[in-house]
């Protein structure tokens, strides 16, 4: 036997045991002998380099640094999910899915870890990256403190594709929490709040040996590709196992949605003997031709409902209530506690939302209240307990002035917020709408931060987002923690923004009401700033999906002459305020006016590129069919009742090939 061949067998041997211990708990040599192995392997690699493999066992333990975590778009948007919290949302949910699939409906049930969302990019059966979800479109390359994560396969096994995704959470087991606990203790130092949190810091942390000495685990859900070699959710999980993931088998298959509440009854007490931390139960439509059929919403799956474990509960003493100014002005009631363990992590802030919550709570300075976590992530007071509440206390009043700038506060008919007007010369209203410039969804600025826009700010450097684009690195040098190199990054990062594309541009001015979505459309319809700027509340009502308060609140930012002497400096900086010339050559007009509907499985493009070339070609793509509804674009396995229904209303049923003609 060659040393090649000596190598290559016992790294093929070290990735057996691990896939035996760390994937199927079924260890079938002792550690002893595992460590004999992998130092006869190591000795060999480094004896021997010209044989190096970025994938070898010996390359678990990490060592590599990383300064800074490089932004990936992913392949496949990570979406959020629906949440739900009752059987009546489960079957409301379950009347919306059956209107839009023919057939009877199955679902794979899985329990819902609470950890670090990752998408794993496999290419030829090698881990070519791994990402975490960052805002669902892109996020940050972890991949070299992934790979020292034992549960990971750096190869495959079997019939895999050529390139896949993978997605799933990056956990940290309650004994291995506790462990890490007990050694942070017996050295002074201060204990982890909780494993999810750990778990998602661990994946940040530049040195990648320092992962390796922490025992995570990647529990996997879920797989992407434009070809998937099986039919439905189940068999992807029994697959992924195959190909040497850890998925975990407590999920199961149900028929109706009182099987998926026996499920979820069933874990809601016995999730408590689980190794790891879960919050719900994810409900997801099994096959995936259905799941196609169901498609998207803005923001989550049609075809998956996350049924939420019921909220934890604790209660404490409300020491104060202070307010906070958003970026729009918007003024935010907030509940200061005395600090409670809920669910894990330590509580001393909830929010009130507004002066009717807390007229209808009558909550009071003094009170004990009820603190629950909505969906366990933002805390929420619920109740006063008033057998508790001392004589004396005083009712509260909000606040008529704003705390941070005294203007006084405005409240419009039918909205449940006040505001502070003072759009120019409010600190907060400033910084905020800066900080939401410079975040990952908008112009996503490397090297400058939340805090180090409001250290900006108030040191007068900037007063509004296209101050930015006059810092220098001599600026910045002199302001508290900054050094040559990162002051260098931040001027950097800003230079770089100007290639953002328009769309996002238009999302990071901030407008009220605009979000990503919205944004999107506006940047399509109107291509450039100046056309936006041009058009009448009218016009804008006319835009698919754009609403009056949507289409007032655009006209208004536009008439603000500082607002549009900020545009014009962008514009003269180079920020991208038109669709680029690129993007345009793949648009056309051709579809304006048409609706489709896209159902069937198809040969030359994918189901999401087709509804793609739709869209780019001015048309627009519907779930379900209606009167207005111009072409249904049929593919092999269509549902009969939706063809029923289109050959009922008279919708013209065109095949792939015809469709491609359309637009040719």
């Amino acid at each position: 036997m060659t040393t090649e061949e000596k190598i290559n067998r016992l790294r093929q041997e070290l990735r057996e045991h691990n896939y035996n211990y760390y994937v199927l708990d079924n260890p079938v040599i002792s550690d002893y002998e595992f460590d004999i192995k992998l130092k006869e392997l190591q000795a060999l690699e480094e004896a021997h380099p010209e044989f190096y493999d970025p994938n070898s066992p010996t390359l678990r333990v990490g060592g590599e640094v990383t300064k800074n975590f490089q932004t990936v778009t992913h392949d496949f948007r990570m979406y959020s999910l629906d949440n739900s919290y009752s059987k009546e949302d489960l079957e409301d949910w379950e009347k919306r899915i059956k209107k839009l699939v023919d057939g009877p409906i199955e679902y794979t049930c899985e329990l819902k870890y609470d950890g670090a969302s990752m998408s794993l990019t496999y290419e030829n059966g090698t881990l070519l990256r791994a990402v975490t979800r960052g805002d669902g479109f892109q996020g940050d390359d972890v991949t070299t403190n992934v790979k020292t994560i034992k549960s990971v396969p750096l190869k495959l096994n079997g019939d895999y594709p050529d390139r896949f995704d993978i997605r799933g959470e990056i956990v940290l087991p309650f004994e291995g929490f506790n462990k890490m606990n007990e050694e942070r203790i017996e050295l002074g130092e201060e204990p982890y709040r909780n494993p999810r949190n750990t778990a998602s810091g661990s994946l940040k942390l530049q040195d990648s040996s320092e992962v390796a000495k922490r025992p995570l685990e990647c529990l996997l859900y879920s797989l992407k590709a434009n070809r998937l070699p099986f039919e439905t959710q189940y068999e992807g999980l029994d697959k992924a196992r195959d190909w040497g993931f850890k998925v975990p088998k407590e999920a199961r298959l149900a028929k109706s949605i009182d099987e998926v509440l026996e499920y979820v009854n069933y874990w809601d007490t016995e999730r408590h003997n689980l190794p790891y931390e879960t919050d719900g139960v994810v409900v997801k439509v099994n096959n995936l031709q259905q799941q196609e059929e169901l498609g998207y919403t803005a923001k989550a799956p049609r075809w998956a409902m996350a049924y939420k474990f019921k909220a934890e509960q604790a209660s404490t003493v409300l020491n104060q209530i202070t307010y906070q100014v958003g970026r729009t002005g918007a003024i935010t009631p907030v509940a200061n506690l005395e600090p409670v363990e809920l669910a894990g992590t330590i509580v001393k802030r909830a929010s009130l939302h507004n002066a009717d919550q807390i007229a209808k709570l009558d909550i009071r300075e003094g009170d004990t209240v009820f603190v629950e976590k909505g969906g366990e992530i933002i805390p929420k007071i619920t109740a006063v307990d008033l057998s508790k509440r001392p004589a004396g206390l005083s009712m509260t009043n909000y606040i008529t002035h704003c705390p941070e700038c005294n203007t006084t506060l405005v409240r419009k008919e039918g909205e449940a917020q006040h505001y502070c007007p003072n759009y120019e010369g409010c600190p907060p209203q400033i910084i905020g709408r800066i900080q939401h410039y410079i975040s990952r969804k908008a112009m996503d600025i490397e090297g400058l931060g939340g805090e180090t826009v409001a250290l900006l700010v108030e040191n007068g450097l900037i007063n509004n987002y296209a101050d930015l684009y006059t810092i220098t690195v001599d600026q910045v040098i002199p302001l508290e923690r900054m050094a040559q190199k990162s002051a260098e990054n931040l001027v950097a990062g800003i230079e770089a923004s100007k290639k953002i594309p328009f769309e996002r541009v238009l999302y990071a001015l901030g407008i009220r009401y605009v979000g990503e979505t919205v944004a999107k459309k506006l940047a399509k319809h109107y291509k450039t700033i100046h056309a936006l700027i041009e058009a009448s509340a009218e016009d804008l009502v006319a835009v698919e999906e754009i609403g009056e308060k949507i289409a007032e609140s655009v006209v208004q930012f536009f008439t603000s002459e500082e607002n549009n002497l900020i545009i014009e400096r962008l514009k003269g900086y180079g920020v991208q305020l038109e669709i680029s010339a690129e993007k345009l050559a793949n648009q056309t007009d051709k579809l304006v006016g048409s609706s489709f509907v896209v159902s069937g499985v198809f040969e030359k493009v994918s189901r999401t590129e087709l509804k793609k070339l739709i869209e780019d070609n001015g048309g627009k793509v519907s779930g379900s069919i209606s009167g207005k509804t111009s072409y249904v674009v049929a593919g092999d396995k269509m549902g009969p009742s939706k063809r029923v229904k289109a050959e009922s209303l008279g919708v013209p049923i065109i095949s792939e090939d015809e469709f491609l003609e359309m637009i040719s």
